[in-house]
């Protein structure tokens, strides 16, 4: 990995789309942090596609999509999108239905959404006997305090709240998944174990290409995603522009595909400054 800093102006000029991950990426102990939330903001307001990829639940992705300044959200590690687009003037829906204070000629947004083909909803039962063998194994596993907003995965959580996990017993639950013919990625904070051959990569692709018209491979190094762990290196092997921030260094014993550049801070700081050398390098 080399320094963001040594990313060349020629390489910043050629980015279309700037995809991340959330947790430890653009947050600090569960906070969105004021300089990564300025920092989609400033890549938005460059007129940059930016879209979060998450391990994150369908319930979040939907105030996502929604409250920040994103062009689409992937949720739930590849198994849904959500985006919005303008829809149908006010004037057209009942009076009692128009806010009075609203123009009577105005658009409103309209929620998107699109699933996996192959994604299963997460009440298949190999995830269920996943949940008692890792529960078995370790008592004070969990499951993630969002699970009820989840559709197709299950996030059981070593790290998000106390008592925290080891990270070899995050590992362990993800080969136990993998035993039982599951699909499982460790990320900071929680084992996201789902049925269903898809992954952060190949939801993104799909996004970009049917949302934006992206072509694979000549388009490769017009993405830039960042992330921190390891159910982010499917993305950091595809795209040569990929970028971490500094804590991804406290799991490069699990990644074999490290990403291009790293930030020298970690978390919502290290975010911040890849997308300010980034912007800054597009004006050279």
């Amino acid at each position: 990995m080399k320094p963001i800093a040594q990313m060349t102006p020629q390489q910043a000029r050629g980015v279309k789309y700037f995809l991340m991950d959330i947790d430890d990426t653009l947050t600090r102990q569960g906070k969105l942090l004021d300089v990564s939330y300025s920092a989609l903001w400033k890549l938005y307001e460059a007129g940059l596609k930016v879209i979060p990829v998450t391990g994150r639940p369908a319930g979040w992705c939907d105030l996502i999509a929604r409250e920040w300044p994103v062009h689409g959200v992937i949720g739930e590690n590849g198994a849904l999108a959500f985006w919005e687009e303008e829809a149908r003037p006010i004037s057209e829906k009942p009076a009692a239905e128009v806010p009075a204070d609203t123009s009577r000629g105005a658009m409103l947004p309209v929620l998107k959404t699109e699933f996996h083909p192959l994604a299963v909803r997460n009440n298949h039962p190999v995830l269920e006997h996943i949940k008692e063998r890792a529960f078995a194994e370790f008592p004070q596993l969990r499951l993630a305090k969002d699970q009820f907003a989840r559709l197709y995965d299950v996030a059981l959580d070593f790290a998000e709240e106390d008592p925290v996990l080891p990270l070899d017993a995050a590992e362990r639950v993800r080969a136990i998944a993998a035993e039982e013919g599951a699909h499982a990625k460790v990320s900071s904070i929680h084992v996201n174990v789902w049925m269903g051959d898809y992954d952060k990569l190949s939801m993104a692709q799909r996004f970009l290409s049917a949302r934006f018209g992206w072509q694979s491979g000549p388009g490769d190094s017009e993405v830039v995603f960042t992330g921190d762990s390891p159910n982010d290196e499917p993305m950091f092997a595809r795209f040569p522009l990929a970028c971490a921030v500094a804590n991804i260094n406290k799991y490069t014993a699990l990644v074999k595909n490290l990403p291009a550049f790293v930030a020298s801070r970690e978390c919502g700081e290290g975010f911040a400054e890849i997308a300010e050398t980034l912007l800054a390098r597009r004006k050279q």
